[in-house]
């Protein structure tokens, strides 16, 4: 019985509103099969009031057991004319069962037990009025098989169309992956030819003038300069393998800096830096990130729109909350004009937000800068 009955979760998906509770439409069911017993069969007969009512109550196991339900409300169509509970449990087990001959052979026996009322216990089919009688009985038969076999492959096409749209949409999914494939793909090979050559460049003259030169300082330059073109070679060509790797398995774009690394960013900066730190153990490895990019990030603009100004950078913990400041004093020789897109600044208020901190900078009253990182960590790092 249990092998060709579906998921009776949805049962009635398809004939039923959906905002109507099954326990409500049980009740109303039932309810009706027991008014219909009562006008079919009345109060002067209790032995078939009783098979009446027992078939109307069966119907509370209409979804859990539809094949016993629709076994339960035989006797009451062979003994009365109360057939609603029948007709019912008999469109339940068509809307769940997809075994068509245990439908057809249902059909037949609610056609028997209608046609033979007991205790005559026979068909006549001497006269016309017996073959319309049957056809009668088969005719109502059919339809609540019909019936339910129409709700059943409504929900089916229902389901086809989920799954078709579910298709839809990982196929829409792939195509947008393989586009931003492309697009990562073309990307590197741009970052190769154009960016990686034009720093080979820079690092290959810089390591000629630091041979070359006589000067002690040209020489001290012309190293600095060689060793962050090498630096910045190395990190490009690891965004370029993560770009061509295409939506591969994760990987990190560069290795990552810490507030380990503060010191050796000061020393190549070449500014004249005054750095104190107050930093508990065992921050996390995103704040500590964090608060690398930003002193990278003011550092840079220093050099560049400050030249000859000296910084000062101020990292403490306090009140649940790293907290950083640099600050730089006026410029003493004027800015040369070099390339900005102005996303230094917007990148950390992003990196800022996503951590639940604030980025805030402006002008100091001396002619100078300052940028202040506030990010939320715990009291109870070490």
């Amino acid at each position: 019985m249990h092998g060709t009955v579906v998921d009776h979760t949805v049962a009635d998906h398809g004939t039923l509103p959906r905002r109507l509770p099954t326990p409500l439409v049980n009740a109303a069911l039932v309810a009706f099969s027991i008014l219909d017993a009562w006008i079919q069969v009345g109060s002067h007969d209790p032995v078939l009031l009783a098979f009446a009512l027992v078939a109307a109550v069966s119907l509370l196991l209409r979804h859990r057991l539809p094949l016993l339900t629709f076994i339960v409300t035989l006797p009451a169509v062979m003994v009365s004319d109360a057939i609603f509970a029948a007709l019912v449990a008999l469109y339940t087990l068509a809307s769940l069962t997809r075994h068509r001959m245990l439908l057809g052979v249902c059909a037949l026996a609610f056609t028997v037990c209608d046609s033979i009322k007991w205790p005559s216990a026979s068909i006549d089919l001497s006269s016309t009025q017996g073959f319309v009688s049957l056809g009668y009985s088969a005719a109502t038969a059919a339809a609540p098989v019909f019936l339910g076999q129409l709700v059943q492959t409504r929900r089916d096409l229902s389901l086809r169309l989920a799954e078709i749209s579910e298709a839809r949409d990982h196929e829409r999914l792939l195509t947008a992956q393989s586009m931003l494939s492309q697009e990562r793909a073309q990307l590197a090979r741009e970052m190769h030819d154009v960016v990686s050559h034009q720093v080979s460049l820079i690092a290959v003259r810089a390591g000629a003038l630091q041979v070359g030169t006589r000067d002690a300082e040209v020489r001290e330059a012309a190293a600095t300069i060689r060793r962050l073109s090498v630096q910045t070679l190395d990190e490009l060509r690891h965004m370029v393998s993560v770009l061509r790797a295409s939506g591969g398995r994760p990987t990190e774009l560069t290795p990552q800096p810490s507030v380990a690394d503060l010191r050796r960013l000061v020393d190549s900066s070449g500014i004249d830096v005054e750095m104190r730190t107050e930093l508990p153990d065992g921050l996390p490895a995103t704040v500590q990130r964090a608060i690398y990019r930003t002193v990278q990030e003011a550092l840079t603009n220093v050099r560049k729109h400050a030249p000859g100004a000296t910084a000062t950078v101020r990292i403490r913990h306090a009140e649940g909350a790293v907290r950083v400041t640099v600050t730089n004093t006026a410029p003493t020789r004027p800015a040369l004009p070099l390339p900005s897109a102005h996303y230094g600044l917007v990148g950390l208020r992003q990196r800022a937000a996503l951590l639940g901190g604030t980025v805030t900078s402006g002008p100091t009253a001396d002619g100078g800068y300052e940028l202040r990182l506030v990010l939320p960590a715990a009291d109870g790092v070490n």
